[in-house]
């Protein structure tokens, strides 16, 4: 029988189909372990607030309820967030919101006062820690995904010189080619206005040209982060007649009351600690109440 030379010279190419896909499958685990597959982050359902942890969302069952009558001598920053927040859930033009100021003046109450008044219209919040900025992409992009309107919140944000991940949160706020989702928005607090250090150095590189004033390249970098926040409310310490009437009202809710002792060791804890502020109010109180 003639052999058929054709035939033959293509069977001895032809390889195996199992080796074929045997070493397929193994070429897919290699690049799998080079390159792993993207993440999917779960929202557990059933909740209005949430913490960013461990590159995932746990939801918070009990988060803490501020009642907005409770934060006294903040009038013009409530009236301007619960503003801008009201027109966010109803799907009109609002701002990410910068929140500066003294420490214990309220910023992060009002914002916590925010999820409160507006739970019962869908909003929820995410609390982000500053270590986990750098993840901001990939939680707005989980969010975007979600029906529900969101409050990423920034609680007592500042980057060090040397910090780099500042560089993700102004992308999320400007910048970047993904824009913002309608149904995210972002709230943050600090105690620097500008959110990262400022030297006299800074102010001695700037230049003048035709008489008019060119900042310094670091004063310009510094200064375009806080400047994309469309919202800035600024917080002081409070004087002593604003710091007292915390007290008291602080005491009333615990069934306490407002007497000259009460008023004179008021004044003597915040001396000590050398701030007048909502926050000494309430340490005072607890103090107050554990001699009483």
């Amino acid at each position: 029988m003639p052999i058929n030379r054709t035939e033959l010279s293509t069977k001895s190419l032809m390889p195996d189909t199992d080796k074929l896909f045997k070493r397929l499958g193994l070429l897919l685990d290699r690049i799998e372990k080079i390159v792993p597959g993207q993440t999917e982050i779960k929202t557990e359902p059933g909740y209005s607030a949430y913490r960013w942890s461990a590159g995932g969302l746990d939801g918070i069952a009990q988060f803490d309820q501020v009642d907005k009558n409770e934060l006294l001598h903040l009038e013009r920053q409530q009236n301007l967030l619960f503003r801008n927040t009201a027109q966010f859930l109803d799907d009109k033009i609002a701002n990410n919101a910068l929140l500066w100021g003294a420490r214990g003046t309220g910023k992060s109450s009002l914002i916590k006062a925010q999820l409160t008044e507006f739970q019962d219209r869908g909003l929820c919040i995410v609390e982000i820690p500053k270590a986990a900025t750098s993840e901001l992409f990939e939680v707005i992009r989980h969010l975007a995904s979600d029906g529900r309107k969101f409050i990423v919140y920034l609680d007592d944000l500042s980057f060090e010189a040397n910090d780099d991940s500042y560089k993700a949160l102004k992308a999320c706020l400007e910048g970047s080619l993904q824009p913002q989702p309608e149904n995210v928005i972002i709230y943050a607090t600090s105690n620097r206005r500008h959110l990262m250090p400022e030297s006299m150095q800074d102010n001695l590189d700037s230049t003048m040209v035709d008489g008019q004033l060119h900042p310094s390249d670091s004063i310009e970098e510094k200064i375009s982060l806080s400047d994309r926040f469309g919202l800035w409310l600024s917080f002081h310490p409070f004087t002593q007649d604003q710091y007292l009437a915390v007290v008291e009202q602080t005491l009333k809710a615990r069934a306490l009351e407002m007497n000259d002792d009460a008023r004179i060791e008021a004044l003597r804890f915040a001396t000590q600690r050398g701030s007048r502020s909502g926050r000494i109010a309430v340490q005072f109180v607890a103090y107050w109440e554990s001699i009483n």
